[in-house]
């Protein structure tokens, strides 16, 4: 009988506990923004150019509860957005980050769509790595002609209820040349 009791508490328990889903999301307020979508991107760019932009990037407004009430409170006004850059090839020196204002109003479960949005201005291709390959034609620390990039991009904003929200980064690869 021990032997049951036992048996049916270790069942409900590992029911119980596969019922159970940690929250991932971390955020506050009801609702999370994502980037949905991006256009035009492009793989690859010249350091005798610029500035470099996205043809279109989409944020969406969704709501934590799809099936909830939602308000005018969980709109969330989008107010900038912050470019990171990682090296993807065997260098270490990548340009500073990007922080832009942007402005626009997104309600829950719609979407707003930025086009021509910046991502790699003049504080970016003025530092190093690429005045190496403005300059010598090379990056002086590989001794190659192309730096391969990983761009990361995210959004950040706040509920008109006063939460702050921010998508996770959205990526991208480019490369760079002389």
């Amino acid at each position: 009988m021990k032997r049951n009791v036992l048996l049916l508490s270790l069942i409900v328990l590992a029911l119980a506990a596969a019922g159970c889903r940690e929250r991932t999301d971390r955020s506050e307020g009801s609702v999370l923004l994502s980037v949905s979508g991006f256009d035009g991107l492009p793989s690859g760019v010249s350091v005798s150019g610029g500035p470099f932009s996205i043809e279109e990037i989409t944020v969406r407004n969704i709501p934590k509860d799809p099936n909830g009430i939602t308000s005018d409170l969980q709109s969330v006004e989008i107010r900038s957005y912050e470019v990171r850059f990682t090296r993807r090839d065997t260098g270490t020196r990548v340009p500073p980050p990007a922080v832009q204002g942007v402005f626009s109003l997104v309600e829950p479960n719609d979407e707003v769509t930025f086009e021509d949005l910046p991502f790699l201005g003049s504080d970016q291709i003025l530092s190093q790595p690429f005045r190496d390959l403005r300059d010598f034609g090379i990056d002086r620390e590989t001794n190659t002609q192309v730096i391969v990039l990983d761009v990361s991009i995210r959004f950040f904003g706040r509920t008109l209820a006063g939460d702050d929200v921010a998508t996770e980064p959205a990526r991208f690869t480019i490369d760079v040349v002389p």
